[in-house]
Formats: C-alpha cells, sequence, structure tokens
C-alpha cells in the first residue's frame, strides 16, 4: 500500500511539477506567453468581481501572479510527493485561483465554438480539486500512530 500511495501521489504531482517547469522556462522578464494568455482574463475576472461587490480590485501585475502559480504548483507537487498536507493545501490554493480565470465559462456562452472545451477543462480541474479534497480528508481522518503500551509483567511467586 505504500509504494502504490507513494506512485500515485508521484504521478499525480507530476503533472502540477512538469506545468510549473515549463512556465518557469517561459518566464522571461514579462511572465513569457504564460502572463500574455492570463493578463485579458484576469482583466474580465477584476472587473466582474469590482461590479458585483462594488470595491475595486488593486492592480497587481501580472508576472507576479505568474510567479505565484509557479511556485505554488513546484513546491506543491514536490511536498505532495511526500505526502505533506501543506503541498495539498499549495495545490488546493493554486486550483481554486486559477479555474475560474483560466476557464471562464460567464464569458463564455453556449453559443461560442469552444464553449465545450472550456466547459471539460473546467471539469478536469473540479476532478482534480477533488483528488486534493480527498488527499486531505483521509490525511486527516488516518488516526497517528501511538506508542504501543506494554504490557505489564507478571509477578512469579
Amino acid at each position: 500500500m505504500g509504494f502504490t500511495s507513494f506512485a500515485g501521489r508521484v504521478l499525480f504531482a507530476s503533472v502540477f511539477i512538469i506545468s510549473a517547469w515549463q512556465q518557469f522556462n517561459e518566464f522571461g522578464v514579462d511572465g513569457g506567453p504564460s502572463a500574455k494568455a492570463l493578463k485579458p482574463k484576469f482583466h474580465v475576472v477584476t472587473n466582474h468581481v469590482s461590479s458585483i461587490f462594488g470595491v475595486e480590485v488593486p492592480e497587481i501585475e501580472i508576472k507576479h501572479i505568474v510567479a505565484a502559480a509557479i511556485a505554488f504548483k513546484g513546491i506543491g507537487g514536490i511536498l505532495f510527493i511526500f505526502g505533506s498536507s501543506l503541498g495539498a493545501y499549495l495545490l488546493l490554493l493554486h486550483q481554486i485561483a486559477a479555474s475560474p480565470i483560466l476557464y471562464d465559462l460567464y464569458t463564455n456562452g453556449i453559443d461560442k465554438d469552444d464553449f465545450v472545451e472550456h466547459v471539460l477543462k473546467h471539469f478536469q480541474s473540479l476532478a482534480v480539486l477533488g483528488a486534493l479534497l480527498i488527499f486531505l480528508g483521509m490525511k486527516n481522518s488516518i488516526p497517528k500512530r501511538q506508542a504501543k503500551k506494554k504490557a505489564p509483567k507478571t509477578k512469579t511467586v
């Protein structure tokens, strides 16, 4: 069971680690292609949040968001491999923050050509989120090993 669990964590985390490595290599001075693709989507989300809550969202450089995503995925993935809850929480935070921005279903209507693709990717992201929640739930529900109590020695008469 131990090796199977470890292999599963390695395979699961490899998606995040490889993605972080790719984004790190393409980062450059401006955040790379990830920042260019994220910028219009991020502005749509910030405008949407501002209109709903009536609060101005502070200006954040997109390259800093991409750098944080790289850090969350890379560090979280490595920690997750070793069974760390902190790694799972980092990946969970990344998924919660990235999914609504990357798969903006609220701006894509059913009549758009790529709507089905966005829905499928969004549900895949939800499945990953669910797997992380299952890991955290199981990790917290398993009791910690307790030291074995020694049976008292019987006295011989």
